[in-house]
């Protein structure tokens, strides 16, 4: 009976080992996936508009993977990036941290939107953010106002040819006399009929309405409040090109929309030696089918990717968090 006995408890022994080792390496494997998430903090929500953070929403909304996104503070001693709105800094409605104790490795992050011009005194900050977030390609991280990319099945929802009914149209709702942008429009206006609308002149438009009112436009003013290198917002992304108007574009330099546009795909004011020549040209240029309609061929291959929704912005983070430097401090003159 012992000798019967024997084999078996080997063969448990043997079953034991070939688990353990089988075992193991699965740990290991799940370990190591722990340590790659990522956790981004986001102190306050910007403009206090706050927005769910489910689990694994990077993955299921974005497929950005190890990816954790937490508004709660109490994660701020395991956090590894940590990210701070600059307008509610500079307003006052929010402070930073500093009476924390920091982790050697984490990480805080400067977020705005804005351009420098707009964002106020940032240079008190100096020294304390590891890195800037924002629309600025030099930028630690990069989340521009919309993009292009080359089209899948879907569709362009607003794009039109037909039914245009104005020459061009302008939605504004922060009009100020010293701004380019309005002493270009007061004299294109003379020149060419310019609908308006907006909270500027008591014309506001609703979501809905928006892209539809400016689609019966041959051109949209996309004209910036503040001239500033790469700042192209969504007056370009949103309201002309998903609406399915040609740009007008005032703002950066040629070559910065260049950067990121399809070739001839809006009209720059700087072009045109002056606004009687620039309101000439959209007049042939509306009156000349083929010429107008050879604005829109990037749209057989292309289509504008939105970026408004904070949450995607966060996740972006994720994805370039191995090429971020560790202990950089950075400058925010830099942007």
């Amino acid at each position: 009976m012992r000798f019967n006995k024997k084999p078996w408890f080997l063969v448990l022994v043997l079953c034991c080992i070939f688990m353990s080792f089988k075992w193991k390496p699965g740990l290991q494997l799940y370990a190591s996936e722990k340590e790659k998430s990522v956790t981004v903090l986001l102190w306050y929500w910007p403009f206090n508009r706050s927005y769910g953070l489910e689990d694994d929403l990077c993955l299921k909304n974005y497929s950005v993977t190890g990816c954790r996104l937490v508004d709660n503070r109490t994660f701020h001693s395991i956090a590894d990036i940590v990210v701070f709105h600059h307008y509610e800094l500079v307003t006052g409605s929010q402070k930073l941290p500093l009476h924390l104790p920091r982790p050697v490795q984490q990480r805080w992050v400067w977020l705005s939107l804005e351009a420098p011009r707009n964002s106020w005194n940032v240079s008190r900050y100096t020294g304390i953010f590891n890195l800037t977030m924002s629309y600025h390609p030099g930028a630690d991280i990069t989340v521009p106002y919309g993009k292009i990319k080359e089209k899948g099945f879907e569709t362009d929802s607003f794009f039109m040819l037909k039914n245009k009914t104005y020459l061009a149209c302008w939605v504004v709702s922060n009009y100020q006399n010293q701004h380019r942008r309005s002493k270009v429009y007061k004299q294109l206006r003379k020149l060419i009929p310019v609908q308006v609308y907006g909270r500027a002149v008591r014309k506001p438009l609703n979501r809905d309405a928006l892209l539809p009112t400016i689609s019966r436009c041959y051109f949209y003013l996309a004209f910036e409040n503040t001239e500033s290198p790469h700042y192209i917002t969504e007056k370009l992304w949103r309201n002309s090109f998903m609406a399915g108007t040609v740009p007008v574009v005032l703002g950066p330099p040629r070559s910065h929309y260049e950067a990121v546009t399809p070739p001839r795909s809006f009209i720059h004011v700087d072009d045109f030696d002056s606004i009687a020549s620039l309101a000439r040209f959209l007049t042939e240029v509306a009156g000349d089918t083929r010429l107008y309609r050879s604005y829109f061929s990037w749209h057989q291959n292309y289509t504008v990717k939105l970026f408004t929704d904070w949450r995607e912005r966060l996740c972006n983070i994720c994805q370039v968090y191995d090429q971020l430097p560790h202990h950089k401090i950075r400058s925010l003159l830099e942007t």
